[in-house]
């Protein structure tokens, strides 16, 4: 068993670290203050291909695995939430294309996403359905050569940014299906804004990069832009968790990474009672323990995509991975604050927008009870729960 790194992932590792250095805390710290749209990191991911990391080499990507993917998301994470979320839907989304589209789909679809030239968003969960995307409602109603759609998302990120959009809908209502399912279908589209209606939701963190409720109302989608067969959406979605819990816990251990290098640094620095705080045990051992709680997760983040890459399930070890990171980056977070001390609450330490972002990956892309009661079936046996 190797734990070394691989040359690949080395290179990949310290290239994402040169693009990152020009984009530090300062620079996140006002997009969290102004709100506007990291457009010139956007384009520095675009300029060094990273959104292709994963996508065919004869459609302008690097054809690489989930494993580079990962450690490109580690990396940019250690900038923090609004940098991951911001590149994250370009990166990750248009896996469904990349397995389950068309070859000409793919050659329309894949090239402007690596390019940076199109921007995606992800149309799926809804204010009444939460986690059971079974349930949506959004219906999609075939009309010759296109769709009709009507409904309404939530929670969409980047949306106002975007001009594609990734979007869920039911094309046979789940009454008439023999499986909840069924009947549930997919579509990769251009976002018409005289038929969307899109309001952006104030929340915790991330200001930079926004989330939305879509309003839709009469969109036409043509038939080519339908990916996959029809009624078959719901298993083309399935076959995405896996490699977006990996990313998601790549990503949040590259955060916890900064904020347990700002505690330590502030803990070797600060001098109180004439020695540095760092010297005293009950600042050590917290942040000994966020050492050792990144490494665990790690290492199971890192064993989930090697088994993904390697074409075997993996989906206990990518939602244990995701759990993990998410529990350690949340709890390094307050770690950083608390070790601060009152200068963990101002803004310019950085440690408290780390905090406030560390939340969102406690509660998706799945939250962290519903991690547990997946592996409590699939890896115990015990009776499904949900």
């Amino acid at each position: 068993m190797n734990f070394d790194f691989s040359d690949d992932q080395l290179a990949i590792r310290d290239a994402v670290d040169a693009l990152c250095a020009d984009f530090g805390a300062d620079y996140w710290l006002q997009r969290d203050r102004d709100g506007r749209w990291p457009s010139e990191f956007c384009d520095a991911v675009a300029r060094g291909g990273w959104f292709g990391v994963t996508m065919p080499r004869e459609h302008g990507g690097a054809g690489l695995g989930i494993s580079a993917a990962a450690m490109v998301m580690r990396t940019v994470g250690k900038l923090g939430s609004a940098a991951v979320s911001s590149v994250h839907l370009n990166l990750f989304g248009p896996q469904p294309v990349v397995v389950f589209g068309s070859e000409a789909q793919k050659r329309r679809m894949l090239p402007p996403l690596i390019d940076g030239s199109d921007r995606a968003c992800f149309g799926v969960t809804e204010p009444n359905v939460g986690s059971d995307t079974t349930r949506v409602r959004t219906s999609a109603r075939r009309a010759g050569d296109r769709y009709i759609v009507h409904g309404q998302k939530v929670w969409t990120s980047t949306a106002q940014q975007a001009n594609k959009i990734l979007l869920v809908a039911r094309t046979t209502p789940i009454e008439a299906c023999a499986r909840p399912m069924d009947g549930v279908t997919l579509f990769y589209t251009d976002i018409d804004r005289s038929h969307l209606r899109i309001s952006e939701i104030e929340k915790m963190a991330r200001k930079a990069v926004d989330s939305n409720e879509l309003f839709i109302d009469g969109l036409e989608i043509p038939v080519e832009d339908r990916i996959g067969e029809e009624g078959q959406g719901f298993r083309y979605l399935l076959h995405g968790l896996n490699p977006e819990r990996i990313l998601v816990a790549a990503a949040a251990l590259g955060a916890a990474e900064t904020a347990l290098a700002r505690a330590t640094d502030y803990a070797k620095e600060r001098v109180v009672f004439g020695h540095p705080i760092g010297k005293n045990q009950a600042i050590q051992h917290p942040l000994a323990e966020c050492w050792m709680r990144l490494q665990s997760a790690e290492l199971l983040m890192w064993k989930a995509a090697a088994l993904y890459d390697a074409d075997k399930p993996c989906g206990v070890e990518a939602t244990a991975a995701k759990y993990l990171a998410a529990e350690a980056s949340f709890e390094t977070s307050l770690r950083a604050v608390r070790t601060h001390g009152g200068y963990g609450y101002a803004k310019e330490y950085h440690v408290e927008r780390g905090l406030r972002e560390s939340v969102l990956s406690l509660l998706a892309p799945v939250t962290q009870e519903l991690a547990l009661c997946y592996v409590a079936e699939q890896a115990l046996g015990l009776p499904k729960s949900y």
